[in-house]
């Protein structure tokens, strides 16, 4: 009878504020060398990618369950590509889904640096975990059932095990590497509408385009804008340890 007891309160302290852990300019700046560790080099974007995929994808599938369509599944694939299947009578509904997918690993990594510098970063690891088990139902592929448990399984042991201030830090180095993933995968949608023009298809701005009529680049600077603007909004906490 203590088990379940003790499980519910662990869970009810994750989600109440901690102490706001102390975090210097120098511990700031090694923070911002570890987000481009993770997002940048080819070795560990590997592994860090799959992570910005997944957050792309429940992007779409948020979007699409709250404007009221059928979300079919979600796919994700080692490779980083991943593929949200929805069904709606509604051509607007289907843009609307459609768009959520390169701006949010970046809002979200701006959420995850304001909960890690104000005492919220295991909340922002226990609500990662929730919306990631819940998203378990929605898979149809292998990969993205262990993509997905695992990141649940770390999300988890943070929001759960670590001390608070541990998880404030590990929360503001993931969130400035979605950020700096945002980035990089911006970069990336725009080389392909420049150089790679043969992978269209792959292309959230185009599939837009096509549902539209809109020109691609309208929905690309969109994109940018929803992007800078975390990086914005990331700037606001981290500028007060910095300068």
């Amino acid at each position: 009878m203590d088990s379940p007891a003790s499980f519910w309160s662990a869970f009810n302290a994750a989600f109440t504020q901690t102490n706001v852990p102390p975090v210097t300019w120098v511990e700031m700046l090694l923070s911002l060398a570890a987000a481009v560790v993770l997002s940048i080099p080819r070795g560990s974007w590997r592994y860090f990618g799959l992570l910005a995929t997944a957050t792309h994808e429940l992007g779409h599938a948020f979007a699409a369950v709250t404007s009221g369509q059928r979300l079919s599944g979600i796919r994700l694939r080692l490779d980083h590509s991943g593929t949200t299947t929805t069904y709606s009578r509604s051509r607007l509904a289907a843009a609307w889904s459609c768009f959520w997918g390169y701006p949010v690993p970046a809002m979200v990594g701006a959420a995850f640096v304001w909960c890690g510098l104000s005492g919220w970063g295991p909340a922002a690891m226990a609500a990662s975990a929730l919306v990631l088990a819940a998203s378990l139902i929605f898979l149809r592929n292998l990969a993205g059932f262990a993509i997905t448990t695992a990141a649940i399984a770390g999300a988890a042991a943070l929001a759960f095990l670590a001390p608070g201030s541990v998880v404030g830090h590990v929360s503001v180095i993931l969130g400035l590497a979605l950020l700096v993933a945002g980035v990089r995968d911006l970069l990336k949608l725009t080389n392909v509408h420049l150089r790679r023009r043969d992978r269209l298809t792959s292309s959230d701005a185009y599939l837009l385009y096509r549902a539209t009529s809109v020109p691609s680049g309208i929905w690309i600077a969109l994109f940018t804008l929803l992007v800078a603007g975390a990086w914005l909004a990331a700037w606001q906490a981290i500028s007060v340890i910095l300068l």
